[in-house]
């Protein structure tokens, strides 16, 4: 059987819980999808509303203050939030991705460090942040070894060294400025290798998105090629090949199950930056290409997108005390009756929150979009 464009859409749709809300504990919710990105504080809360039924934002407070869920530079040195326990089998696998992005990144180099030079400090620093400390602080302390370049060393430090970010509180739990400490650790626990960890990710990545392929998971990660055709290899008989539309090898989980190409898929708010349009090759499974360029901008930010029927349709922002939807299409009564539907609880829920979520990117809807419908909901 070759799989339809759709169907790998609505795969990887039902395996980020976006055909149906799942009543899951948070934690496990941030596990099954692998991974959420966080760098913007409400990300992962929009996310989770989006993905678990009768979803609360104080359970997400919780599972980030006791650590259950925690904040960390990992895929495509990006601020994501992972479940506690994947989190060294993940570092463990982007390590030398994360490390070699800064280290031999010309504002590094330019110290006239070497890479020894700032991974010896790695063990004193680990000390040092076995309790909360800005960001400020740390580069204080590392100017008593480094002097003037402290603050290029921290840099460098701050994203491949095993450090979470700490909740600080607001209203979606991190605040500026940023407060950092160490990954707690596990009595007897070693170091995981490099190959076990991308095999972990690999799976976990699969499971969440798949079926992919080998780009695919390149362009999750930043993984190169040759490290992910040895963790394929090394994963056996657990990894299958799939046929798919296009001309890239897809791979997935032996006992994956696939939704028929039939399965009505339900209208989403997406947030900023969601996992589900960053997990593929451009354009990726539900992002209609002529409408990238709207959602992705140049410098990157990643707008929040409605989804319709499993496809970006249009983008949404918090305006004038509730929701503005903005299509991109002509989209039906029936269509829009829905859309209004997830607007209204969303904007509920962010009433109590944060109202202007996302302003500071409100400049790309002043330079306009080809609207073709817009709506603005209230709670």
């Amino acid at each position: 059987m070759i799989l339809t464009a759709r169907q790998l859409a609505l795969a990887t749709l039902d395996r980020q819980l976006l055909l149906e809300r799942q009543r899951l504990d948070v934690a496990e919710a941030v596990r099954r999808v692998c991974a959420l990105q966080a760098q913007a504080p409400a990300s992962p809360y929009l996310a989770l509303w989006n993905r678990v039924r009768d979803f609360a934002p104080e359970d997400l407070d919780a599972a980030f203050a006791d650590r259950r869920i925690v904040k960390a530079t990992l895929m495509r040195l990006t601020l994501h939030a992972v479940h506690a326990e994947d989190y060294e089998p993940y570092r463990a696998a982007m390590l030398s991705t994360l490390r070699a992005s800064r280290l031999y990144d010309r504002r590094f180099t330019a110290t006239g460090l070497a890479p020894t030079d700032a991974d010896a400090l790695l063990q004193e620093l680990a000390g040092f942040l076995e309790r909360p400390r800005t960001g400020t602080e740390v580069e204080d302390y590392v100017t008593g070894r480094f002097g003037e370049h402290a603050h290029r060393v921290w840099w460098a430090l701050r994203t491949y060294a095993p450090v979470h970010h700490v909740p600080t509180g607001g209203p979606w739990s991190f605040t500026q400025p940023n407060t950092y400490r160490v990954p707690p650790t596990a009595p007897g626990s070693a170091p995981r290798e490099s190959d076990a960890g991308v095999q972990w990710l690999l799976l976990a990545y699969l499971r969440a998105f798949g079926p992919a392929s080998a780009q695919d998971f390149a362009r999750f990660t930043l993984l190169t090629r040759p490290v992910i055709t040895q963790a394929l290899h090394k994963l056996g008989d657990q990894v299958v090949p799939v046929a798919g539309p296009g001309r890239a090898a897809l791979f997935d989980l032996v006992d994956a199950v696939l939704p028929a190409e039939d399965t009505p898929a339900p209208p989403r708010l997406l947030p900023m930056w969601d996992s589900m349009l960053l997990a593929h090759v451009v354009p990726g499974r539900v992002m209609p290409e002529k409408y990238r360029p709207l959602v992705v901008r140049r410098n990157g930010d990643v707008l929040p997108c409605l989804l319709v029927d499993g496809q970006v349709a249009g983008v949404w922002r918090a305006a004038d005390g509730g929701l503005e939807l903005t299509t991109f299409r002509k989209l039906g009564k029936a269509t829009w009756q829905s859309l209004t539907e997830e607007a209204e609880r969303l904007s509920a829920l962010l009433v109590k929150r944060d109202p202007s979520v996302y302003r500071r990117y409100g400049h790309w809807w002043d330079k306009g979009f080809p609207a073709v419908e817009s709506m603005t909901v209230k709670g």
